[in-house]
């Protein structure tokens, strides 16, 4: 009787742990496989489970898509979806595969931006990469109510885009673009920033004005501190800023290589020959290398400066207008010598 139990146990100890492995490896085991070197799952806010399927089965081979649906049914993953994009590389479990959406780890966005003049730019940029399209993410960035109580205008939300490299989840909506832009715009004004815009006596946003202007205006990184001190000066004694850059910035005409006097007539708040001070807001996304040239002006007595007529990109600078009129004829010259008209 003792043999017999021996053997019945014995027997039944094995069948379970031959079931066991069995089924550990049918559910551990590799059975989910890309369809190329690397897929990327994009699962949509709102999407049913018969769409992640979809999604699955266009770009994964599973061996057992009865035990991947008994997997997810387990796991009560049709009733949290979480909405992605998950980039898939290496073969993977009925598990592993399960619990990659569930969680949702989905593999983060970078998007970088620089040189963007506008906020249509700007949403396009984003929208290139986001669940979001550019329309909506516009349509935020248009809506002042969204960050009044952040102290910005529908002119000068702009400057909260300080360019760089971001990773974003491709899923973020456009009120999470702004979360995460304003945490990064107060991370990089920090103490040292701030302190040293207060001893100019200008606000962030002020800074971020000139910084725009002087990007535009100087191609020369050394000359950007200068220039900033120049505009400084002018603002100080109440003389315009007339900067070029900000009558293109008026006429919407980022082509214009020769600003004329027909030209600055341009009627329009952005018009710094029109009207003194700053203009309503930056003309596009102030660099970091703008931002600190202006927080690092130099202290001099220039109040004009023209670009040198060997086109080296660099400028002459003058104390007085006599001075600078025959610095801007010497240039005006070599325009009209090489046929620039416009």
């Amino acid at each position: 009787m003792k043999k017999r139990l021996f053997y019945i146990f014995t027997g039944a100890g094995i069948i379970i742990l031959i079931a066991a492995i069995f089924f550990y490896k049918l559910l551990f085991g590799i059975s989910v496989y890309p369809m190329e070197k690397s897929v990327t799952l994009y699962i949509p806010s709102g999407s049913s489970y018969n769409q992640v399927l979809d999604s699955v089965r266009t770009n994964l081979n599973v061996k057992n898509p009865e035990l991947l649906s008994w997997v997810a049914d387990k796991k009560r993953y049709p009733e949290s979806i979480k909405p992605g994009r998950y980039i898939l590389k290496e073969p993977l479990s009925v598990n592993e595969l399960i619990n990659i959406l569930r969680s949702g780890r989905q593999t983060p966005v970078k998007i970088t931006f620089n040189n963007i003049r506008t906020l249509n730019q700007l949403a396009g940029k984003f929208g290139k990469e986001l669940e979001a399209d550019s329309v909506q993410i516009l349509d935020f960035f248009k809506d002042e109510s969204n960050f009044r109580d952040d102290e910005f205008t529908k002119e000068t939300i702009i400057s909260l885009f300080i360019p760089d490299t971001y990773e974003f989840f491709w899923n973020t909506a456009p009120d999470g673009v702004y979360v995460r832009m304003l945490k990064e715009y107060n991370r990089f004004w920090n103490a040292d920033r701030s302190a040293r815009a207060a001893e100019k006596r200008l606000t962030r946003t002020e800074v971020s004005i000139l910084a725009s202007i002087i990007d535009d205006e100087v191609t020369k990184k050394d000359e950007k501190p200068r220039i900033a001190g120049v505009y400084l000066n002018r603002l100080i004694r109440g003389i315009p800023l007339q900067a070029c850059p900000t009558i293109k910035f008026a006429m919407n005409d980022f082509t214009i290589t020769r600003v004329l006097k027909v030209h600055l007539e341009t009627e329009s708040p952005y018009n710094t020959y029109k009207y003194l001070g700053f203009p309503p807001g930056p003309i596009g996304c102030p660099s970091i290398e703008g931002i600190d040239a202006v927080l690092n002006a130099e202290e001099h007595d220039y109040m004009f400066f023209a670009a040198k007529s060997d086109f080296s990109g660099y400028h002459n600078f003058s104390r007085t207008l006599s001075e600078h009129n025959r610095y801007a004829a010497e240039y005006q010259r070599e325009l009209n010598k090489r046929k620039i008209f416009r």
